[in-house]
């Protein structure tokens, strides 16, 4: 039986789990479901180990109803600073339902949440996984940094993530490391990473536009001119755009008196050129495109612990929006050591991964089998009744017959 642990446990020298939840027996007794929309528009939640699946006693979180928010989240066994420490956020979602609009997202947030108030308007450090709506599908990388200019920012990811959209187990994993460097990984294997100054906004530039200089009234960044030296031909104005058809002749049963005076049908003027635009030439009084001198950014600093996203987390939550239920959660972990969310992936995704698809493939040719018999017993019932009506319509015709013929 799988224990669900939602304690800080020191696995390893040095390496602590934060939290750990599989959603086994008693889960309901960690978490708290959020209040924070009305409770006709809250969907509700139920475990079980899907449709298919590696295995029939690893249930998962699952959403069931279409067209509403969900929310609840779960207290860390202790506060998680991760100053100086890496951190790994990793969980697995499975959309069973053909997704197509619909957050699977998970949230770190501080102390001091209300958890039957947490919603979308709650503080947290970390947002991170899948999101599908319409043409937007991604993972999810927000962060929340303070600038030192008192107020916490969200920060999106510059560029998309990868996202998994099929009907199978994915494990999602962030990994924030100490040196502020970054990775996102699906199924173990890694779909964007960097540097953290690189691809989110948090740092002002190091250099900006010097607000002293702006460009010479007399800079010329014309690159083409008109040619001084070509003039418009005489008369090239007088051309119209359309004459009247040369070939055309007033119909014989023209009345003038009764029609009017006849006119010729309008045609397109063959030396009809447009207008005139004299030939473009290189200007030579062209300076080339003017550059802005920059200076240092007096507002830049750097900031060695840039990572440091979670001062004080200590809960863990999905808060989401679902136009179609049914989305799977497992085997969340956070901690501070990618060796103990490997080892949590290798004792679930990873061991249940091939006989998942395995029980899918095998469903899939079960209902094929069945619909093939249905659509093939259908078919001998219509041929039947096609054989009765013939023989009925025999009958009728022999009825119709002389006696000396029959």
């Amino acid at each position: 039986m799988k224990v669900a642990l939602v304690c800080a446990c020191v696995a390893m020298v040095s390496a602590t789990v934060y939290f750990k939840e599989d959603f086994s027996a008693g889960w309901e007794d960690r978490w708290v479901v959020s209040e924070w929309k009305d409770k006709a528009e809250i969907g509700k939640w139920e475990t079980t180990p899907g449709k298919f699946y590696g295995d029939e006693n690893n249930n998962a979180l699952k959403t069931t109803e279409d067209a509403r928010f969900y929310g609840l989240s779960a207290k860390m066994g202790a506060l998680f600073n991760n100053k100086d420490k890496d951190m790994i956020l990793q969980y697995t979602v499975k959309n069973e339902q053909d997704i197509d609009c619909g957050g699977a997202y998970i949230k770190l947030m501080p102390s001091g949440l209300d958890q039957k108030t947490f919603g979308g308007d709650s503080e947290y450090g970390v947002m991170f996984g899948p999101d599908v709506c319409g043409t937007t599908r991604r993972t999810h990388v927000i962060l929340t940094y303070d600038k030192k200019e008192g107020k916490a920012t969200n920060y999106l990811h510059n560029g998309d993530v990868k996202v998994e959209t099929d009907k199978f187990t994915h494990l999602y994993t962030l990994v924030i490391k100490k040196d502020n460097t970054y990775e996102v990984q699906i199924d173990g294997e890694k779909v964007e990473g960097g540097d953290l100054a690189d691809k989110f906004d948090f740092l002002h530039a190091k250099k900006i536009n010097d607000p002293k200089e702006s460009k010479p009234a007399d800079w010329v960044d014309e690159q083409k001119i008109p040619d001084p030296a070509e003039k418009k031909p005489e008369g090239y104005d007088d051309i119209p755009k359309q004459i009247p058809d040369p070939e055309a002749a007033k119909p014989d049963d023209w009345d003038d008196e009764d029609d009017g005076e006849w006119e010729a049908p309008q045609i397109d003027n063959p030396e009809f050129k447009g207008d005139w635009n004299p030939t473009q030439i290189d200007n030579p009084a062209y300076k080339g495109e003017w550059e802005h001198p920059q200076i240092d950014n007096p507002e830049y600093f750097d900031d060695a612990n840039l990572h440091n996203f979670c001062k004080e987390c200590e809960y863990v939550g999905f808060e989401l929006w679902q136009v179609k239920a049914g989305t799977l959660f497992d085997n969340i972990i956070v901690t501070d050591s990618y060796d103990e969310a490997k080892a949590n992936a290798d004792e679930s995704f990873y061991k249940h991964k091939d006989a998942e698809k395995k029980h899918a493939d095998d469903q899939e040719a079960e209902e094929k089998k069945k619909a093939d018999a249905a659509a093939e017993a259908a078919k001998a019932e219509e041929d039947a009744k096609k054989g009765d009506d013939k023989g009925d319509d025999d009958d009728e015709d022999d009825d119709e017959k002389p006696k000396e013929e029959l």
